[in-house]
């Protein structure tokens, strides 16, 4: 552990360039799951398609990611999921931004779970145009043990209602629409394409659905709702979503703010989602 707390610290910095082509295949994967936009502003939570890792195929892991170890710490556990995190939105990005993201490893935690060892590492990354700092986001990876014939398969998990809500969108979990995702935001991960891998050595009953997927619908519905982007928006992986099924996309209001889900076919809960309200505001100079 004391070897894995020395990425603590560790940064680097990626640019980009918020393209019409970028826009076009975002809202090609998406429509018709996506808030209206105005102008020249792009929909909420395009910017997990910007500035990408691209390590070469000899840098990869035997699961498509880069090989542990560079930015991110050594994990021994072989099994990666994003595990939720937090969007604070400054500013919404639009087409034609030169974007650079900066990120820290700010944390690395052992933890004992039901399913065994688990590791959590926390990311900051910082997004950044012209303007100044337009998104200030959290990010919370989790790696686990290697799986057994039950990970991915227990039908146990929290369980909601669709009807409990008072908008729901449906969204057809094909292998095309992960396929998509997985080129626009240059993720390797085999358990989001290779059928085989994710059932017979990630133990999953089929492919995978992306957490950042599922929380780019729930942020859309979100500022749907609310009428505009939200400025916080916290997020929470509860259960793996598989593909090959309709999933839906839930929000409902309360006094707290906008509460989502997505919800598989038999009503598990995979994610859970928050947002306040407020309207934007300009990031103070000591933040």
């Amino acid at each position: 552990m004391t070897d894995l707390t020395a990425w603590i610290g560790r940064t680097r910095e990626q640019s980009d360039l918020v393209t019409p082509r970028l826009c076009a295949e975002f809202r090609a994967t998406f429509a018709p799951h996506l808030a209206p936009a105005m102008d020249q502003t792009v929909p909420p939570a395009l910017h997990w398609c910007l500035a990408p890792e691209t390590p070469p195929a000899d840098a990869l892991g035997p699961d498509g990611h880069a090989a542990k170890g560079g930015f991110l710490p050594p994990v021994p556990l072989p099994r990666r999921m994003w595990a939720g995190g937090q969007i604070e939105t400054f500013s919404e990005l639009r087409i034609g931004d030169s974007v650079t993201r900066s990120e820290t490893v700010r944390d690395v935690a052992l933890k004992d779970g039901r399913s065994g060892q688990l590791c959590f590492v926390t990311v900051e990354h910082v997004v950044e145009t012209g303007r100044g700092v337009a998104i200030r986001e959290r990010q919370d990876i989790v790696y686990r043990e290697a799986a057994d014939a039950q990970t991915g398969r227990n039908s146990d998990g929290e369980r909601d209602a669709a009807s409990a809500y008072a908008q729901v969108w449906s969204v057809p979990a094909t292998p095309t629409l992960l396929f998509r995702y997985s080129a626009m935001t240059f993720n390797g991960h085999r358990f989001h394409y290779d059928q085989p891998y994710a059932t017979r050595v990630e133990g999953y009953a089929d492919l995978v659905v992306h957490g950042p997927m599922q929380a780019t619908l729930l942020m859309n519905l979100a500022a749907t709702m609310l009428r505009h982007v939200p400025r916080i928006f916290r997020y929470r992986g509860l259960s793996p979503m598989t593909a090959n099924q309709v999933f839906r996309v839930c929000g409902r209001m309360s006094e707290a703010g906008y509460e989502g889900v997505t919800l598989d076919e038999t009503g598990r809960v995979c994610m859970r989602a928050w947002a306040e309200g407020e309207t934007m505001v300009r990031p103070s100079t000591s933040s």
